[in-house]
């Protein structure tokens, strides 16, 4: 009873005028001894020193006994009285004394290390699932500072006001990103998690931070930190049941804590460029938990991203045999392109309790929940609340950076900052013209307005239908605060200097995003469209036009197909809360044969090659023109979805189930003078699968067909999307050698499916020298089935994060079970790839090659 006592008051502390014990860590040489653990021995409350090895944290009068640990040193406690005033502790820590006295180690015998990790080994899986659930009470603060900052990053120079924005100095260092975050915590077994964010903030920012909970448990085999995305492979424990195998283990002596000897252990990786960990972990005699750890990851252990990253632990009694992280610091540096900054992410635990009885709405598929006054909280809130004191520069860039905002923020609606903001885009030049494009903003103090149009280069193409082709793209947005909406007008003209045709359309979108409102409804696109314009018979246009005048000026390659259209299109979008998306189309197209005009090639013999403008691997000749009324509805759910809820907007974080996609389509007859009358229908499932060590799976599996193909036009066959390039195009999704109309199909069945298997280091990392490069396998295959007697297959073996972005591959294809070709495709992949879209890109403004 007197615990839960103490922490009623403990909250009164932090919403009154509490005293605070505070003091500084120091070491038996005189040395200050940063981010040392202090708590109230027999509880979880206390804090954790900073950088400077300051501490304080608030109590209420009466009598404690404060505890003070810090890796590598003896504990220490100290008895102190706190009436009215704060009262200041000195802890001055003696280096831990390892005992090995009762300890012999013979020549050729195994190190005694082996045995306690065995022990602990047998006794992970135990304290993993030792408890159903528990609740406790979390500090969190980020800091990055830069060190070095190079005048120019791949080329491209920084400006001065964004160095400036950034707060650094004239040397270009100092701290970039501050943010704290105080929140509630909830883990229930087996996967049940929530966190409640009671406040936020950020330096420089009114914005909510970044608190994604960063727990660490070495008790699981495989280790995740920060979402694996330092390694899709996580890391393996040194207590994992495949430890001995990963590590070897120094036994390094012992020391006692509370009358309960603890064995400190040296963890070293057993091969180089294995997903591991090395440095020490240390274990308790008899009941083999573990009691703090030292760990370090560098890039000799597949570590992307930064360079190196140290973990370090506190673990402390918080119940009957339980014991739990009481601090947690994680250390980054990284160094590339010239930048050189490091980082540390400090998480402080309290006020645990352990298997409580949960409310049955606790979770749901929320699991974070911001308050929603998460950034409103004062600056004295933060001096009472914050268990790790800051350190003085951290104070100046909160003063700094807190006053800039602030009038920034209070003269951003004026007419003179508007007036500045206008004035410092500048005038028009012909170089932006040509090159760059313009893309501007025109700020009112009522709201901005976004217009521009794409350069000059990108608006030139060339066919062999319309040969030199200029097609200019502006466009125009602005929000429409009354309808919560974001309102775009983007139209197109186009003009062919071989066939003499000018096209012009137009699109209309209506944009309205959950971020802009807490209705349910409003999350949803509204689409209309109408004109005349230059489509390829393959909607999912499957090669662009930049890659195709290359191809077809070079060696004659015509890849791209093309008919012209009168058209008009309502599209409608919604996206529902539980994964659940819906797509309606309507468009009507009055649609126009194109054939070539065009013959010109840089080099003359290659105009042979021209191919008709039409898919003759299909069809034998050209389509008659014809009118289409097509009516397609696309339903796709991926079920579990969980999300982060911020005060005034949601976000998914992703599912542990795949996507299931549907689409049905209906060609109608005589409407409007509609020339077509089919039904077809598509199913599939897609999803990502991550096997950690194993690596990582991709797939995409469908099937459909036609049920009603009295009269189908090429357009309206069902098309699988091949390539004819080098470039690879999008992968998982499309066949890499294929034709692209030739399994254009309108069978009442096919089948398709993608799979690729990402390794992530699996297997080259034991190629000697080449396991340095951190060039990873891929493999996998595409397979598609319209008949028995025209099916197609793929495999291909490559590899990926070449240089963080690029990725090769070699593909074997078969027609009908006979090897028809193979080839190499390159794209992106990797860690950096890996985030970039592989194929093409159907975004209006954007421009790809490949030959």
């Amino acid at each position: 009873m007197p615990k839960y006592f103490f922490f009623i008051f403990l909250f009164f502390a932090n919403t009154s005028s509490a005293q605070k014990i505070y003091g500084t860590v120091f070491s038996d040489k005189g040395d200050l001894l940063p981010y040392a653990s202090i708590t109230i021995k027999g509880t979880s409350v206390g804090a954790s020193a900073n950088n400077k090895a300051k501490f304080s944290f608030p109590v209420m009068p009466g009598t404690y006994t404060v505890v003070c640990q810090h890796i590598g040193y003896k504990m220490q406690e100290k008895n102190i009285t706190v009436l009215k005033d704060d009262a200041e502790i000195v802890f001055v820590m003696a280096q831990q004394q390892l005992d090995m006295t009762e300890v012999v180690i013979q020549s050729g015998a195994e190190d005694p290390a082996y045995a306690i990790i065995r022990q602990a080994i047998k006794k992970r899986n135990f304290y993993f699932e030792q408890v159903k659930g528990f609740e406790c009470e979390l500090y969190t603060k980020d800091l990055m500072k830069l060190r070095s900052l190079p005048k120019k990053i791949l080329g491209r120079a920084i400006p001065e006001e964004d160095i400036k924005e950034m707060g650094l100095d004239s040397s270009r260092k100092g701290i970039i990103y501050l943010s704290e975050s105080v929140a509630k915590v909830y883990i229930q077994q087996p996967d049940k998690f929530k966190m409640e964010i009671i406040s936020s903030r950020v330096s420089g920012s009114d914005g909510f931070g970044f608190t994604f909970p960063t727990f660490i448990s070495l008790y699981q085999n495989n280790v995740s930190v920060f979402l694996d995305r330092l390694n899709p492979r996580g890391f393996v424990s040194p207590i994992a049941d495949a430890a001995i195998s990963m590590y070897k283990f120094k036994y390094l002596g012992s020391f006692y804590e509370d009358g309960k000897e603890i064995n400190s252990i040296q963890v070293i990786p057993r091969r180089s460029y294995e997903p591991v960990f090395s440095g020490t972990i240390n274990i308790t005699d008899g009941d083999w938990r573990i009691h703090s750890c030292d760990l370090l990851l560098t890039k000799t252990a597949q570590l992307e991203i930064v360079d190196t990253l140290k973990i370090t632990q506190i673990h402390v009694p918080v119940g009957n045999d339980v014991w739990r992280v009481k601090n947690q610091m994680i250390y980054f540096n990284f160094k590339q392109f010239g930048i050189d900054a490091i980082g540390n992410f400090v998480s402080v635990y309290s006020g645990y309790t352990i298997n409580p009885e949960f409310a049955k709405n606790r979770f749901n598929n929320i699991i974070i929940n911001y308050d929603t006054a998460v950034n409103k909280k004062p600056v004295a809130y933060w001096d009472s609340a914050r268990p790790v004191p800051l350190e003085p520069e951290e104070k100046m860039d909160y003063r700094v950076k807190d006053s800039i905002f602030q009038v920034n923020k209070d003269s951003a609606l004026s007419q003179t900052s508007v007036d500045s903001l206008n004035k410092k885009q500048g005038k028009l030049k012909v170089y932006d013209v040509i090159w760059k494009g313009i893309h501007r903003t025109k700020y009112t103090v009522k709201g901005n307005h976004n217009w521009g149009v794409e350069s000059l280069i990108k608006a030139l193409e060339y066919n062999t239908v319309e040969g030199l082709v200029i097609n200019v793209l502006p466009y125009y947005s602005r929000y429409l605060k009354k309808l919560k909406t974001n309102f775009s007008f983007e139209p197109g003209i186009r003009y062919g200097f071989s066939n003499g045709h000018l096209n012009a359309w137009a699109d209309l979108y209506f944009r309205t995003r959950d971020w802009e409102t807490d209705k349910k409804l409003k999350r949803q696109t509204w689409t209309i469209s109408g004109g005349k314009r230059v489509s390829q018979f393959n909607k999912a246009n499957p090669i662009t036009a930049l890659t195709n005048s290359v191809n077809t000026l070079l060696w004659g390659d015509n890849f791209m197909k093309i008919y012209e259209n009168y058209f008009g299109s309502i599209n409608f979008n919604k996206r529902y809360e539980n994964g659940l998306r819906f797509n309606v189309n309507v468009l009507y197209e009055d649609r126009i044969p194109l054939d070539n005009t065009s013959d010109f090639t840089i080099f003359k013999k290659n105009a042979a090659n021209f191919k008709p403008n039409f898919p003759f691997e299909r069809i034998d000749q050209q389509f008659t023109a014809h009118q289409a009324f097509v009516l397609s509805v696309d339903v796709s759910i991926k079920p579990g979805q969980r999300y982060i809820q911020f005060p005034n907007r949601k976000m998914s974080v992703g599912s542990k189930y795949p996507t299931f996609s549907f689409n049905y389509t209906k060609g109608f007859v005589n409407i409007f003078g509609s020339d077509v009358n089919f039904d077809k229908w598509r199913l599939s499932i897609s999803d990502d699968k991550n096997f950690k060590l194993a690596g990582l799976l991709k797939y995409k599996i469908g099937i459909g067909g036609f049920i009603n193909d009295k009269k189908v036009f090429i357009q309206d066959f069902q098309h699988f999307t091949g390539n004819r390039s080098t470039r690879a195009s999008e992968y998982v999704n499309s066949f890499q050698l294929a034709h692209y109309y030739i399994y254009s199909t309108t069978d009442p069945f096919y089948g398709f499916a993608h799979l690729e298997h990402h390794f992530n280091g699996l297997l080259t990392n034991k190629i000697p020298l080449f396991k340095r490069l951190n060039w990873n396998l891929v493999a996998g295959g595409n397979a598609l089935y319209t008949r028995r007697d025209n099916n197609y297959t793929e495999l291909f073996v490559g590899l990926e994060n070449l240089f963080k972005i690029f990725r090769v591959d070699y593909v074997f294809a078969f027609a009908s079970n006979k090897q028809q070709r193979s080839g190499v495709r390159i794209g992106t992949g990797g860690i950096l790839g890996g985030s970039l879209r592989t194929g093409n890109n159907r975004s209006r403004r954007s421009t790809s090659v490949s030959l």
